[in-house]
């Protein structure tokens, strides 16, 4: 039996648009925060009177939020509705942008940023994911979640562009203005959006959501921690618990947790009681491989944009504003990608086309560690940032209409909080593994660079040893040559120490993005449960055959 048919589809192309505009505006915004707060935290940090630690505590904190309440948002837009739950979101998360916009030191803006914020986005992105599923019937649903997930990578673009030319030319403050503006938009475009209605009887599980909340926090604040403090070992002058770094243990408690909540999940479900989250999803093949690949999608997207802004912002010196522009290839092809395959192909092969976008982001960032040398300018990024655009931008097309077509529609709430989840954590581990093996890299490349320097003498890489255990920072020859020169360092030994430098940034890139492109390709045996035909083509079988 086929589902009803959306009020947007009733309305016409135009309802359509208007809907999958607001969908995707909603997106940007929750893509765009992070990236301007990354591109503006000297500033901010200036402005509100603390240090860059405290900022970037604040940005740990927000992605806690929101890794560790994600199941519970899809949950809540069950027992509101999903259209209720994402319009209480966008109020949450514009009281949070005005708040920070405001905000007068570090206090008022984790509260405005990383609490309310966070809290508005847990409501807003499982939101997002189910309201797809009941605007457009199946066959849209590639091309909406193909754009829906285009415009969080365009933010994510953007963002630099955008925070760099407000930072330089106005205000940090005035980007967190302009979102509430944007969300004051964005609510009233949603009035055409059609919903499902709320379930009735259902009730949060407070016990589920509590378990959950501190199995994926803990998760994600020691991945987030893994670079500071080291994963197994601790990092000199890190803390250490039981000789061991925090990090495991935090894993591990995490890991611990989450088995408690599988377990109390199961338990609440055998006893007829509403529970946070159905287990049994989880042994759905077409589910669980969609969220993987979105996770190693996810993984991968960060990875690349913590590792190039680095090769272009410090190893090349350019502004916020050029790294930005040189950035945007990648959306650009993301967009063309994600928009073009569902119109141009309507019919092909799910499993194949996400297969295609990890071997095209393979491809691209296999270009990018052979292109990555000393002496290479900002132009060599551009077309292993189009693969790599090319690749998601495929992905992009296709998962979001698989995993929600795994399940009833009446579950794609609960799928959206998985999905996300799944994306919250690749994001974290891809920023995490990628920053922990480029300075782990260069820090190698470095030690060995000046004890094979003759221009450095042995006391000097002696006591950089020592003193740089820890890992070596990644900076620009400007800021080094600054260090050496405070430091009393000769001329000629400073000289050779820039170059070691220079040399090493680049070996740290290197093995960052060839990690990555692993990554891309360890991907592809989560990808058997995709199916093979569209689900649109699937309803229209299953509806024949009945």
């Amino acid at each position: 039996m086929a589902g009803p048919v959306s009020k947007a589809s009733e309305g016409g192309a135009s309802a359509t648009g208007i809907v999958l505009a607001t969908l995707a505006a909603g997106q940007f915004v929750m893509a765009l925060d992070t990236t301007v707060m990354n591109t503006a935290i000297a500033t901010v940090a200036d402005d509100v009177g603390t240090t860059v630690t405290g900022i970037q505590t604040a940005i740990t904190l927000y992605t806690l939020v929101m890794a560790s309440l994600m199941i519970t948002g899809g949950k809540l837009g069950e027992i509101l509705g999903r259209k209720r739950a994402f319009s209480i979101g966008c109020v949450v998360y514009a009281c949070g942008s005005f708040t920070t916009s405001l905000a007068p030191n570090l206090t008022v803006l984790m509260i405005g940023w990383s609490f309310l914020e966070g809290l508005g986005a847990v409501l807003i992105m499982p939101a997002i994911v189910a309201l797809v599923a009941s605007n457009f019937g199946r066959s849209e649903r590639p091309r909406a979640y193909g754009l829906v997930a285009a415009a969080g990578a365009i933010a994510a673009a953007l963002g630099p562009v955008i925070g760099g030319a407000f930072t330089t030319y106005a205000s940090w403050r005035w980007v967190f203005a302009g979102e509430v503006i944007i969300i004051l938009v964005i609510l009233a475009m949603a009035r055409r959006i059609s919903d499902t209605p709320a379930e009735e009887g259902v009730r949060l599980d407070l016990g589920g959501t509590a378990l959950s909340a501190l199995g994926l926090g803990l998760i994600v604040l020691g991945i987030l921690r893994s670079g500071t403090w080291g994963f197994v070992q601790p990092k000199p002058g890190a803390p250490e618990w039981l000789g061991l770094s925090p990090v495991i243990w935090m894993i591990l408690a995490g890991g611990v947790a989450l088995t408690l909540f599988l377990a109390w999940e199961n338990r609440r479900i055998e006893r007829g009681q509403g529970a946070l989250f159905d287990p049994t999803m989880l042994r759905n093949l077409q589910l669980r491989n969609g969220v993987m690949s979105f996770l190693f999608m996810f993984l991968v997207q960060a990875g690349i944009f913590f590792a190039v802004p680095l090769f272009l912002s410090i190893a090349l010196g350019l502004s916020a504003i050029e790294t930005g522009v040189r950035l945007l290839p990648l959306s650009l092809s993301l967009l063309l990608f994600a928009a073009g395959i569902p119109k141009v192909f309507p019919q092909a092969s799910p499993r194949r086309v996400v297969r295609l976008g990890f071997m095209s982001l393979f491809a691209g960032l296999v270009l990018l560690v052979a292109l990555l040398d000393a002496g290479a300018g900002p132009e060599i990024v551009t077309w292993p940032l189009l693969l790599a655009g090319a690749g998601l931008g495929a992905m992009a097309s296709q998962l979001g209409s698989v995993t929600v077509s795994a399940v009833p529609d009446e579950q794609s709430g609960e799928v959206g909080g998985l999905q996300n989840t799944g994306t919250q954590l690749g994001a974290s581990i891809g920023t995490a593994l990628a920053g922990a093996v480029l300075i782990s890299a260069l820090t190698a490349s470095f030690f060995t660079g000046i004890q094979a320097n003759p221009a450095v003498p042995d006391s000097v890489a002696t006591q950089a040893q020592t003193e740089l255990a820890g890992g070596i920072p990644f900076i620009s020859d400007d800021d080094l040559k600054t260090a050496l020169s405070d430091a009393h360092v000769p001329a000629a030994t400073a000289d050779a120490v820039v170059e070691t430098n220079e040399q090493s940034r680049i070996d740290g890139l290197r093995v960052a993005v060839s990690i990555l492109a692993l990554f891309s390709l360890v991907a592809l045996p989560f990808t058997r449960g995709i199916p093979t035909v569209q689900p649109g083509e699937q309803s229209a079988a299953n509806s024949a055959s009945a």
